[in-house]
């Protein structure tokens, strides 16, 4: 991960996205709207659910609407997310397309993803309009989805996971798991997930994976539920690709990014996950350790800890 803290600059425009569902959370996103057109921002909307409440809002009604298109981070200058890691991921896939800066303020539950919680909003905001903040680069994940004859049915990326997931639920898939085109294991489950360090917090994490410090550059394999003595998570290089082949008399499957972006995967079809060619620019407000987020986050109990010796 590269830590890009030199020669930072005020944005000039930002995109607000905002989870508008809920009249709390649209009173929030005006606000942020308010506070940065007042320091002399530009400033667009985007919406993730329902444009309607965000058109006939009084203050955010005021500002150019944009839907989940490339065009609506085209010449900003950062991305600011409202709300919690659904919202982030899909603001994410917005500010890659363009490479501009993406920066989280948590508006929902447990936000891993978010730089900031939602109560410190307004100091957030006077970050931004100030420049003061730095940028992290996190890595990512390119997809290709292909068929029995290697025909290519979908390419993809992710900031989190790409999950291959069974469609019948009422039987396995019967996979092969290969790492740098060499077969792995093969086994019946209920799919197969490959992830980012960022993403280890996630599916992954609630599939038994282990927790990966974002410095590490690395890929993440983790079965879904398989039907194998050998089941083990895996840890790869950034450098490897991960392949996933379904057997062509299995059931048909998806391939999912970051949970929104999908590829079907008919029976005998593969998907191969290899480092994305370009990185996710995450703003980063504080210096906060990532033990500490993780603590925090999952409310982990550290009584009885006295630190080291001095």
């Amino acid at each position: 991960m590269t830590d890009n803290t030199d020669n930072t600059t005020a944005p000039r425009e930002v995109l607000l996205v905002a989870h508008t569902g809920g009249d709390d959370k649209l009173s929030s996103a005006a606000a942020a709207a308010q506070q940065l057109a007042d320091g002399g921002l530009t400033v667009r909307v985007m919406s993730t659910g329902d444009p309607a409440p965000v058109a006939r809002h009084e203050i955010l009604g005021r500002f150019p609407r944009y839907g989940h298109t490339p065009d609506a981070a085209l010449g900003v200058d950062l991305v600011l997310v409202l709300g919690g890691d659904g919202t982030f991921l899909r603001a994410a896939d917005i500010a890659h397309s363009q490479d501009v800066p993406v920066l989280g303020v948590n508006m929902g539950h447990i936000g891993f993803l978010a730089e900031w919680e939602g109560e410190d909003l307004q100091a957030a905001i006077d970050r931004v309009i100030a420049g003061d903040y730095r940028i992290e680069n996190r890595m990512t994940l390119s997809i290709t989805v292909r068929d029995a004859q290697g025909r290519v049915l979908g390419t993809g990326w992710a900031l989190n996971e790409c999950s291959v997931e069974n469609l019948n639920r009422q039987g396995v898939l019967d996979a092969v798991l290969e790492v740098d085109q060499r077969p792995v294991s093969s086994f019946g489950c209920d799919g197969v997930l490959v992830s980012t360090p960022t993403g280890s917090t996630a599916y992954a994490f609630s599939a038994g994976g282990p927790v990966l410090w974002p410095e590490l550059e690395s890929i993440l394999v983790v079965p879904s539920n398989a039907h194998t003595l050998f089941s083990r998570p895996l840890v790869v290089s950034p450098h490897s690709t991960v392949a996933v082949e379904t057997n062509p008399m299995t059931s048909p499957a998806t391939a999912v990014m970051d949970g929104f972006r999908q590829i079907h995967m008919p029976p005998g079809s593969r998907v191969e996950v290899r480092r994305g060619p370009q990185d996710v620019r995450w703003v980063r407000l504080d210096s906060e350790p990532f033990a500490d987020r993780m603590v925090k986050k999952f409310r982990l109990p550290t009584t009885g800890w006295r630190g080291p010796r001095r």
